[in-house]
């Protein structure tokens, strides 16, 4: 078997896919060195911008840099090289190829380094080392000697790379520093490695999302610092770390309050990352356990299994040290068990989330009063109801919604029990009988209070939004049928089994035959509404650029009228029908010139049951209608002062 230079392409060239993955590889190298100090400087210089790495590692002498870092797939384990020599630190590398990495972000590297008094520089080219991958006279590349005279390097080694590929290099600094801190478990005095980006160093905190855990699990006593910084953790849990098999772990899983905490601007955390002897290992485990529920949506965490990494057992981790093999019978271990830890969180977020409810939502004083009044069974179910609440839901607005709806939803819970006893009721006891009208009574009150507020919202709306009457036209011609509420308060949906707009009068009634005339017969009207007292309603609504007059108006409508009278006459001889007009126009009529004018214009539709209004007078109006009721009926029930106050305490959580 022949092995040529083509095999770094693949093994290292086009490896990685982001600069914190590259970088990682080089630190974990210092790392192994026994180094104790990393300095990572981005020179984002727009014409030749460069990255450089420096370490106070071990270095290399020139014995090494060609048997070791030359040497593509040098497995330093294999030659016996399981710790390091000062601190006694498990190695990090085993594949021997993740210098490659380096080209994936730059072009040219250049490496200086000093070791036992001999400092040596050499530049390595990718695309001088494509050209020797081209020649098949070639079976190695020699890399390009470089000049030391000028470099202060008294201990380890020092990496530079150019000609970098990434085109946006002043940006790598935002989110590197959060990147690198999130790879590493080793960063701080307690390991002797200390990690800095252009001059400040790099610690745990610059993770940046312990403060958004609302509850925290760590495993093992070696993890309990971990809660330390978790500021805003309101649950602590100990958890046990021994697996099956003998295998330790540790690390945390955490809760956020907000799934959308979890968005870390283009970073998903919503994500269980595995490290391995300090370093990142596989960047997400959660996505095997998706089926897991919905509380995962809220779930991130980090989990370090060294026994995944143990030297003396077949290498668990692929080429690209960013996922292993999971057929392995370590990684099922650790995946059993990970499975029985999302069961206990998902039940202990459960609980957590009741006792909430239980402590914040049941004892406010606007809720505790109406809570204390139900019945024990109806109590249990309605806190059961709202744990499920506040465990499914966030967003303040939809509690808020869901909560005073479920309040209602019990009233009317309660209110069938009532009608179970009215059975029970004497016939002679009046008092009892009316107390129970009253208590419906009041439900219903709320139920229509809480539609008119929803109804007023949407008129809001139209109000705030809706300036020019082409647009309203737009919407009144799509929904005004199914919100015949916009026009009178009293007319909710149409009674007849089919809706139609602008649809020929004889099409609606099918084979029926009148003696319409044609032009009767060519009428078309916008929308035909028929109120739950028999009324018939025609809707004539015209467009925006329209203008006319009240007898040109009141010519249209009498035709509608008169074919939709005859029809209805076929239908039942004996019951004249009632039929009222409404014209929705954009324009005032022309003849309206003056108060006179209109007063007369009025009176002469009213004479034919027909009325006029604007698009704008119809929002008006409407919003006038609806914020009287409400204000008439605020103070008149109970039960909406309730919610009311009980949607401005839950605001204030």
């Amino acid at each position: 078997m022949r092995i040529d230079l083509n095999v770094l392409n693949h093994l290292g060239m086009n490896l990685y896919s982001n600069v914190p993955a590259v970088l990682s590889e080089i630190v974990a190298n210092s790392w192994d060195a026994d180094a104790e100090n990393v300095y990572i400087t981005i020179n984002s210089n727009e014409e030749n911008p460069n990255i450089i790495i420096e370490d106070d590692g071990h270095g290399m002498t020139l014995s090494e840099i060609n048997k070791k870092f030359l040497t593509v797939g040098y497995a330093k384990r294999e030659d016996g090289v399981k710790t390091t020599v000062k601190f006694v630190r498990p190695v990090m590398g085993r594949k021997g190829i993740g210098k490659l990495s380096l080209f994936s972000i730059a072009n040219v590297i250049d490496i200086y380094t000093t070791k036992d008094d001999e400092t040596n520089g050499f530049r390595l080219d990718s695309k001088e080392i494509r050209k020797a991958i081209g020649n098949e006279t070639y079976d190695e590349y020699q890399p390009e000697d470089l000049p030391i005279d000028d470099i202060n390097l008294i201990k380890g080694t020092r990496i530079v790379l150019s000609s970098i590929k990434k085109k946006r290099l002043n940006a790598v600094d935002t989110f590197l520093r959060k990147r690198l801190a999130r790879r590493f478990s080793i960063l701080g005095k307690k390991h002797s490695f200390n990690l800095n980006l252009n001059g400040i160093p790099i610690t745990i905190e610059d993770r940046d999302y312990f403060k958004k855990i609302e509850y925290l699990w760590y495993y093992g006593e070696e993890s309990k610092h971990f809660g330390d910084f978790c500021s805003n953790a309101v649950k602590v849990e100990k958890r046990e770390n021994l697996l099956n098999g003998g295998h330790k772990i540790s690390g945390w899983l955490g809760l956020t309050k907000e799934s959308g905490q979890l968005q870390d601007g283009d970073e998903n955390l919503n994500k269980i990352v595995l490290l391995m002897r300090g370093k990142m290992a596989k960047e997400d485990i959660l996505e095997e356990f998706r089926e897991g529920g919905l509380f995962t949506k809220y779930l991130f965490g980090e989990i370090t299994a060294d026994f995944l990494d143990d030297s003396d057992k077949p290498d668990i981790a692929t080429s690209s040290r960013q996922d292993i093999f999971e057929e392995d019978d370590r990684y099922n271990s650790l995946t059993e068990f990970i499975k029985k830890e999302l069961k206990h969180i998902s039940k202990k977020r459960a609980e957590y989330k009741g006792k909430k409810v239980e402590d914040d939502i049941l004892k406010m004083p606007a809720i505790s009063d109406w809570y204390s009044d139900l019945s024990r069974d109806t109590k249990s179910k309605a806190k059961k109801f709202f744990g499920r609440i506040n465990q499914i839901v966030t967003d303040k607005e939809h509690k808020k919604q869901l909560f005073t709806h479920g309040v209602i939803a019990f009233e009317s819970y309660r209110y069938k029990d009532s009608l179970d006893a009215l059975n029970t009721i004497s016939t002679e006891n009046l008092d009892e009988f009316l107390s129970l009208f009253k208590e419906f009574d009041e439900i219903e009150s709320t139920l229509f209070y809480k539609i008119t507020k929803e109804r007023l919202a949407i008129i809001g709306k139209l109000k705030e939004h809706v300036h020019d009457d082409n647009s309203l036209e737009k919407i009144l011609q799509n929904h005004l049928f199914d919100s015949l509420w916009l026009l009178d308060p009293s007319w909710e949906r149409s009674t007849d089994s089919t809706p139609y707009m602008e649809q020929r009068l004889r099409t609606e009634f099918g084979d029926i035959r009148a003696k319409l005339s044609e032009e009767e017969d060519r009428g078309r009207v916008d929308i035909k509404y028929k109120t739950p007292a028999g009324k018939h309603v025609l809707i004539e609504l015209k467009r925006a650029s329209v203008s006319t007059d009240t007898l040109t108006l009141l010519a249209q409508v009498d035709k509608y009228r008169n074919g939709l009278e005859k029809i209805l006459l076929e239908i039942s001889p004996k019951q004249v029908p009632v039929i009222e007009a409404v014209c929705v126009v954009g324009k005032k009529l022309k003849d309206w010139t003056n108060d006179h004018k209109i007063n007369e214009s009025i009176k002469t539709m009213e004479a034919k049951s027909t009325r006029v209004v604007t698009y704008q007078q119809l929002i008006e109006n409407a919003y006038k209608t609806y914020s009287e009721y409400l204000n008439s009926q605020r103070e008149n029930v109970k039960l909406i002062k309730v919610l009311e106050n009980f949607e401005i305490q839950l605001d204030q959580l």
